[in-house]
């Protein structure tokens, strides 16, 4: 598409922005500012010609009309999803050598006579970060499992990210950084046609579960969470929402619970109610 072509077909207008950045923060709590704007068009471009519109104008009525029915739709092609396994490093590391030996230390047995640890991937994108958890669990404490009640929770607003998660299914190149002990015991190599493609291991997937979650409406878990990982999403927030979303990851988490900001976020206010215990690491005071 020419330039021409293209300010004339699907002309991104100042009003017709200002709508989708409002819908997008009154739908999500994400905030789109100027240099979002060729993101923007990009993904929406491609819902304008699938629906055979005439323009971001033609579109923006149609969520004004139909905004319920639109909306998971729009989310998910206005969401950003960029991840990877093990992604900031030294969080797994933290995991291995300070944290999983201090819960294995300090947790007591439970009615069920098994020790109980939840984890919570509150912005799981397409299930790397709680399958790299998983990895994590099981390689510090393989030989205890059976006798440990572990769950990780896996959240994402976006439902076709989940979709992917939830099957385990990527593409060889997403793990060719990966040692090679660690492909050997947690990922099956496809056959034929789909020999690109690599499956998880069954017994990281057991651990999981998958569940769509908006981080700004209600919240039906209870916890207590011992560690909580937040990466990479709380920047999308203002600074008023991001202060109400530690407030209730505070509440969540047990004493003691960690939780685990992306690398160029920080708690802002809230770092008074946490200690900092590494980079990006906060515990929740006992």
């Amino acid at each position: 598409m020419t330039q021409n072509v293209r300010d004339k077909a699907v002309r991104l207008t100042n009003e017709d922005f200002k709508f989708i950045c409002d819908f997008v923060y009154q739908s999500t709590g994400i905030v789109l500012n100027d240099n979002k704007r060729e993101m923007v068009y990009r993904r929406l471009t491609r819902i304008i010609r699938e629906k055979k519109l005439n323009s971001f104008s033609d579109y923006c009525q149609l969520l004004r009309q139909q905004g319920e029915q639109e909306k998971d739709y729009f989310i998910n092609a206005i969401t950003t999803n960029l991840t990877s396994f093990f992604r900031e490093q030294h969080h797994f590391d933290y995991l291995t050598n300070e944290e999983l030996p201090k819960l294995m230390a300090t947790k007591v047995m439970e009615a069920n006579g098994k020790k109980r640890v939840r984890i919570w991937s509150s912005a799981s994108s397409t299930g790397e970060e709680p399958y790299s958890i998983a990895i994590t669990l099981l390689e510090k404490m393989h030989t205890l499992m059976s006798s440990w009640d572990v769950k990780i929770l896996a959240t994402d607003i976006d439902s076709n990210v989940l979709a992917t998660g939830k099957s385990g299914i990527y593409e060889y190149r997403r793990i060719e950084n990966i040692s090679e002990k660690l492909k050997r015991n947690y990922f099956h190599r496809g056959c034929g046609k789909n020999e690109k493609n690599v499956r998880v291991d069954k017994k990281l997937s057991d651990l999981i579960t998958f569940k769509q979650l908006n981080l700004l409406h209600e919240w039906p878990m209870t916890g207590p969470f011992d560690i909580i990982f937040c990466r990479n999403v709380i920047i999308y927030f203002d600074k008023p929402t991001q202060q109400g979303l530690f407030a209730r990851y505070y509440d969540l988490l047990a004493p003691g619970g960690l939780l685990m900001l992306g690398h160029s976020e920080n708690l802002g206010a809230f770092t008074q109610h946490f200690d900092n215990v590494g980079r990006t690491i906060f515990r929740k005071p006992l």
